[in-house]
């Protein structure tokens, strides 16, 4: 199992799949050939149908200025070897040609068809969440411990850049106003969720608000296409840094402890993308917010110093409730359902820690079962349920807006 350090990266939104990867992607090819006279990118597969919402060609051309952006929507995407593919098709000064085949895999990371990854480099030799915990059971340390053991002391210091970079999105979106970007005419909610308490609030309802306007926050800089991490994925950014930096700034947490709940977290999500996947594309919405749901769990029952088993427990009940959760964005744009999504996910992830303080013993699902389960769902569900914008709110959106359109010319 890879390093903890491919869950998390540092990017623009409003997409991991469809802005970090291509553009990383590009980039890297541009420096492979540095003598290509010109460069066609052909996209495919779901980078098709929502990268225009997305901003995938942006992205692209961003990573490579040379590159000339088409959108294939005649490939189906059941006969890719993947649904977030990239053709490019490579002419060199002197003529001479090449077509490169890219995979964005999800959370940022990419895979070039034939070639290995640096991301397939082994740190865990265990292959799920079982093998860790019995690891952690024999040698009597917690899964805090057993991460630094695997990964070096190093890791903490990428956790912290990583901690700080989810911070400032934060904070960023709290003092921002406006529309969002797109054409949706979305208002941007994070600093009036925060600011407008309702008369005679009791605490749980100031905490649910209060995560609430963090996750709207950092889900509303990305879908800015400013910069966020990906937790694990760009669409699902909001659900980790809503949760840890109320723990943090409102509970009073100090930020090394943050950091080790981040490394748990990221665990959680490196079991999740091993043996599943974190791509909407592939699996569906429980694939990136059921993911974070679970990843913010896991790390925040870790920070309330809870069981292994407890951890467990929560990690997967926040996935369960998630099962089937289908990615049908409004317009290709990651804001309807995404952000409300993020804001959802981040309660739901604290109501699964406090089920585990008391229901831990009684449960008969393990952690792996359920991420198994999620991912033959995600393979079951059908295509336009799947990031393609094809079915489902997309769907009901766009027959709504024709429908008012008719109606006010008259039809």
């Amino acid at each position: 199992m890879r390093s903890i350090k491919s869950v998390y990266k540092v990017g623009n939104g409003p997409s991991s799949s469809h802005t970090v990867g291509p553009y990383s992607a590009a980039k890297l090819l541009s420096k492979r050939y540095p003598d290509a006279f010109s460069v066609k990118v052909m996209l495919q597969g779901s980078l098709a149908f929502t990268g225009a919402g997305h901003s995938t060609g942006k992205a692209v051309q961003e990573g490579w200025p040379l590159a000339c952006v088409v959108y294939d929507f005649e490939t189906p995407m059941d006969t890719l070897p993947f649904p977030n593919t990239m053709v490019f098709e490579i002419t060199r000064k002197d003529q001479s040609t090449e077509t490169v085949r890219v995979f964005s895999v999800g959370g940022g990371s990419i895979r070039i068809e034939g070639e290995p990854s640096e991301d397939d480099i082994e740190v865990y030799p265990q292959k799920n969440f079982s093998e860790m915990l019995d690891e952690c059971r024999r040698c009597g340390i917690t899964l805090t411990e057993f991460i630094y053991r695997q990964e070096g002391e190093s890791i903490r210091q990428y956790l912290e850049g990583i901690w700080y970079a989810m911070a400032e999105a934060v904070e960023r979106g709290l003092k921002t106003e406006g529309i969002l970007p797109g054409g949706l005419n979305i208002t941007r909610k994070a600093k009036m969720l925060h600011e407008k308490r309702v008369y005679n609030e009791n605490t749980d309802i100031t905490m649910n608000r209060v995560i609430a306007s963090y996750a709207y926050a950092v889900s509303e800089e990305n879908a800015c296409e400013h910069i966020v991490v990906t937790a694990p994925t760009c669409g699902s950014c909001g659900v980790i840094p809503s949760v840890f930096y109320y723990m943090w700034k409102e509970r009073g947490f100090p930020e090394d402890e943050i950091i080790d709940a981040l490394a748990v977290a990221g665990l959680v999500g490196n079991v999740i993308r091993t043996n599943a996947s974190i791509s909407g594309a592939e699996c569906g919405c429980q694939a990136e917010i059921g993911s974070a749901c679970s990843m913010a769990a896991g790390g925040l029952a870790a920070l309330q110093k809870m069981t292994l088993e407890e951890i467990e427990y929560a990690a997967e009940n926040a996935m369960e409730h998630n099962l089937g959760l289908t990615c049908d964005p409004v317009m290709g744009l990651v804001q309807i359902p995404c952000i409300e999504r993020n804001a959802v996910a981040a309660m739901r992830a604290v109501s699964s820690v406090n089920l585990a303080h008391f229901l831990s013993q009684t449960r008969q699902i393990s952690f792996d079962e359920v991420i198994a389960t999620m991912y033959q769902t995600g393979k079951d569900l059908n295509e336009k349920y799947r990031e393609s914008s094809h079915g489902g709110l997309a769907v009901m959106y766009a027959d709504r807006e024709k429908a008012l359109k008719e109606w006010k010319n008259g039809a």
